[in-house]
This record gives C-alpha cells, structure tokens and sequence, in this order.
C-alpha cells in the first residue's frame, strides 16, 4: 500500500498466468480433492486468493513432474471417511 498498487512483473508470462488462474478456480469448483483444499484454508482463515494461488502451485508442480518423469498422471487421491 505504501509503494502503490502491486503489478505482474512486466517479464512475467501473463497468458500462462490467466490459464493457471481459471485452471485453479475450475478444479475448485469441479474437482473433490481440491474443494476440500479451499474449504480446509478458507475455514483456517486463509485470505481466498491466498488458498487460489496454492492451487497454481499444485497445478504447476503436477505438470513439473509428469513431464519430468514422462509418465501419464495417476490420481491417487482417496477420501477420507
């Protein structure tokens, strides 16, 4: 607040940015694991765009490692009961 307004750093891959972005908001509207991700944070007290930007992380590193380990994605995600 004091420096002004914060903005993307004028390199930074704005298009990569926004797709990341509706990514993070589609898989939580859509996906279980990470619905319940966000509910987790948001229940902690996690400012929203805190817990989306996580989201972009885990987004990104998933892909990270698909590609690193060529090998297709395997969810092992499991619900607790």
């Amino acid at each position: 607040s004091i420096k002004g307004k914060t903005r993307v750093h004028r390199m930074a891959n704005k298009e990569l940015k926004r797709l990341l972005h509706m990514c993070a908001l589609s898989l939580i509207q859509h996906n279980a694991e990470f619905k319940t991700y966000y509910n987790r944070k948001k229940d902690e007290g996690k400012h929203s765009m805190s817990i989306i930007n996580a989201v972009r992380n885990k987004i990104a590193l998933r892909v990270a490692a698909v590609i690193k380990n060529q090998a297709s994605y395997k969810n092992n995600y499991n619900m607790a009961a």
